[in-house]
């Protein structure tokens, strides 16, 4: 049996390992909660206000557009119906996310609020089942408190900076692009960014209203579909179930046996 300084040593070496996963993310999150708070302040909003934005949305693009849609005092059932249009690719994050290896009902809560692109690309990075529930929330804690204190921090500092100045609000089109190629760079698969740009492209002349919640409902269900059809392609090439289970190579080698058997009693006979 383990005893508490081994649970103590697994759990140190499991938030050590958190923070290095996710420690290039939030090289990216630093400049965007700088560039956050200081559009607050600018935006006419008193400097306290940006911790309470980061801590009650906890959704960075829908941060930044809540700064306008506050400002132009849109009302909260438009509001509800355009943060569920921008955070609905957050739907198809947590089929996948590892929530589940977390152990207690309050750390699975905190997990399901603290759920951002950046947390999940750190933890989509790492195969199925390989993280444990201490080291996802460490990713998530640690990615809310680069965005959060960095928020505060470029709040204070806008306060000294001339009003003017533009740009802020392109931070974070530049960590989605970071994040994009990270991505990619863990599954080097040119169909998948190929056929994302071009259902952003489609959708967008199609839909231009709806263009991200289209997108991502056909990219999943054409992947669905690809998924399947590989997978019907594979089992293909090795022989389908049959004859009581058996694939089809065990049943031709089956029957080679049988004739070869059969051969050899014609023979003796």
């Amino acid at each position: 049996m383990r005893g508490p300084r081994d649970v103590s040593r697994e759990t140190w070496r499991d938030i050590r390992a958190g923070l290095t996963d996710t420690w290039t993310v939030g090289l990216g999150l630093i400049p965007l909660g700088l560039a956050f708070g200081m559009l607050m302040v600018q935006s006419g909003y008193a400097w306290w206000w940006t911790p309470i934005f980061s801590l009650v949305i906890c959704a960075g693009s829908m941060e930044f557009l809540a700064i306008s849609l506050v400002a132009a005092g849109i009302g909260p059932v438009s509001a509800t119906i355009t943060g569920f249009m921008v955070n609905f690719r957050h739907i198809f994050y947590g089929l996948t996310f590892p929530r589940d290896s977390i152990p207690t009902a309050a750390g699975r809560a905190y997990s399901t609020y603290a759920l951002t692109d950046e947390s999940y690309a750190v933890a989509s990075s790492h195969p199925p089942g390989s993280l444990s529930g201490v080291r996802v929330l460490t990713i998530q804690i640690f990615c809310q408190a680069l965005w959060v204190i960095p928020g505060i921090l470029g709040a204070l500092l806008g306060q000294a900076l001339p009003a003017d100045i533009l740009g802020m609000e392109f931070a974070l089109t530049a960590l989605f692009i970071v994040l994009a190629w990270e991505s990619f760079d863990n599954n080097r698969d040119p169909f998948l960014p190929l056929l994302a740009g071009g259902l952003a492209v489609v959708t967008a002349l199609v839909a231009p209203g709806n263009m991200l919640m289209v997108a991502l409902v056909l990219y999943v269900l054409i992947l669905v579909v690809r998924f399947r059809w590989e997978e019907s392609r594979a089992f293909s090439s090795v022989g389908l179930p049959t004859r009581g289970g058996r694939s089809g190579l065990a049943s031709d080698a089956s029957d080679t046996e049988q004739a070869r058997e059969a051969q050899r009693d014609g023979e003796g006979g």
